[in-house]
């Protein structure tokens, strides 16, 4: 299988030389092509900084991370700037929508950023609108809608430039929990068309519906655990156990 991401001995350090802290220690793993991987952990374990280097939001202290062979830790300025807008997708727990704008406009917009003519901004909006089941929601504004819509609405605009990679931050923190399931759900669908995602997330139910697992304590991983032929609830069982092995406060994870 092709890797769309890889991360190579990654660290990350903040502080001074007097008061150094090490947020991720040469941590490495890769990613598929149309793979769904959550990242678990609890806070202070380094999954956040790993997000923020991968989504060049940070830059790493040492080590390399590719996306489709590119490695982005080199990019600067305008390459950089182009590799964010047409290889990343982003997807927040806080929506990030524009309230002055259309759910459709808000959508365009990811479009029109990048050239793309009317026309073909058009279809392609129906096309992720039908597939996120948002098409009646098009021409209403982010206040207008409920925190579901809104949130499958930002999918929308995240996976619309079909990015090489979708990273999504907490993505059902701010849902009610039917209102989550149908967001994850959605995320298998996109995962089974090919998209490849990237989830931090604290929530043991919302990580059951990745394939893959990855926990990190301390800025490393401390363990890896694939779905494969499991049921959901297999696999939310076997995500506890680790949860459990971590220490801490379990409901951290829940």
């Amino acid at each position: 299988m092709e890797n769309v991401l890889k991360v190579q001995n990654i660290e990350k350090y903040y502080g001074s030389r007097s008061s150094l802290t090490k947020a991720i220690d040469d941590l490495s793993f890769e990613v598929e092509k149309g793979e769904f991987v959550a990242i678990m952990g609890a806070s202070g374990s380094g999954k956040t900084t790993l997000l923020n280097c991968i989504s060049t939001i940070d830059k790493v202290t040492s080590g390399h991370i590719y996306v489709d062979g590119i490695d982005i830790t080199k990019l600067k300025g305008n390459d950089l700037n182009k590799f964010r807008r047409e290889e990343l997708g982003f997807i927040f727990q806080n929506f990030n929508l524009l309230d002055t704008l259309t759910a459709y406009e808000n959508i365009a917009l990811a479009l029109s950023i990048q050239n793309v003519s009317p026309a073909l901004i058009d279809a392609k909006i129906k096309k992720v609108a039908n597939d996120l089941d948002i098409k009646d929601v098009l021409h209403k504004y982010p206040y207008q809608m409920s925190g579901g819509q809104i949130q499958r609405v930002a999918s929308a605009r995240a996976i619309v430039t079909l990015p090489k990679l979708v990273l999504a931050d907490e993505p059902t923190g701010a849902l009610d929990s039917k209102a989550a399931k149908m967001l994850l759900e959605k995320f298998n669908y996109l995962d089974e068309q090919g998209a490849t995602i990237l989830m931090v997330t604290h929530d043991a139910f919302t990580a059951s519906y990745a394939r893959r697992v990855i926990f990190i304590k301390d800025g490393k991983i401390f363990k890896e655990i694939h779905k494969g032929t499991d049921t959901r609830k297999e696999f939310f069982d076997k995500i506890i156990d680790v949860v459990t092995l971590l220490g801490g406060d379990l409901n951290d994870a829940l």
